[in-house]
């Protein structure tokens, strides 16, 4: 499904592309969807962010029970 979602994607841009050559777009629809991309892409990056310290933070705990735990084995 994301696969086609991704062609469709890629057709519309095209067709969007085609028409900017021949001067059939409006550069304020272009510009609103360019604002929203990156807010989307901003709003991404940020969960990705916090998503990856969560996983630090649980890494870094769990490697700290394996070195207290490998004490035992001694």
């Amino acid at each position: 499904m994301v696969e086609f979602f991704k062609k469709a994607m890629d057709w519309v841009l095209e067709k969007e592309r085609e028409a900017a050559k021949n001067c059939e777009v409006n550069l304020d629809d272009v510009q609103k969807q360019i604002e929203y991309v990156e807010a989307k892409r901003d709003k991404l990056k940020k969960e990705y962010e916090e998503n990856m310290n969560e996983f630090e933070h649980i890494l870094n705990r769990l490697h700290g029970i394996k070195a207290s735990a490998s004490k035992c084995d001694t």
